[in-house]
């Protein structure tokens, strides 16, 4: 196994009980792993959530914390992903004063460059959005950063595999039960 770091995607389909995320996280908190991201939503099959977290880790540690996660009882199946077997992307909003928006020319511009898009304007304040990688989320923070970001905030990474997981049969089973 290699024991080269790379960014894993874990990705876990549970039963939807409280204090599940708790019992997750003390996983990779017992093995000092540091979470990067972690989203949770509903899955392609109702009744059946889907945690997507990002971690920097071995091969063999994310082996290792799959099957830890999979022995917990509302666990139905967790997977781990490199970035090159993923499709992923990220979302953020930043909150800007207005002012800048007719003020600043460049600011136009670097809305323009970055592709994202003005979701609310009012006197005080307008919201950007922009969806893609982190580098790229991160470049635009910093061209913002230089006028004055009033507010920020990142999603977590969503995932989808770019080979068939076969998770869809084995959910509609579960769900069957």
């Amino acid at each position: 196994m290699n024991e080269e770091i790379k960014t894993f995607t874990i990705s876990i389909y549970t039963e939807n009980n409280i204090g599940l995320l708790n019992r997750i996280s003390a996983i990779f908190q017992r093995r000092h792993i540091n979470i990067e991201s972690l989203t949770t939503s509903q899955s392609e099959i109702e009744g059946v959530n889907r945690f997507v977290i990002v971690v920097n880790i071995s091969e063999v540690q994310a082996k290792k914390v799959v099957k830890q996660i999979e022995k917990q009882v509302e666990t139905i199946k967790a997977y781990y992903h490199t970035d090159e077997q993923t499709i992923f992307t990220e979302s953020c909003m930043f909150k800007i004063k207005s002012a800048l928006l007719f003020e600043e020319p460049q600011i136009q511009n670097i809305i323009k460059d970055s592709n994202s898009q003005i979701v609310t304007v009012n006197k005080e304040f307008f919201v950007l959005e922009k969806s893609g990688r982190r580098h790229e989320i991160e470049s635009l923070r910093r061209d913002l950063n230089v006028f004055g970001i009033m507010q920020f905030v990142r999603s977590g990474r969503i995932a989808v595999t770019k080979s068939e997981m076969k998770i869809s049969e084995m959910l509609v089973a579960f769900n069957n039960q």
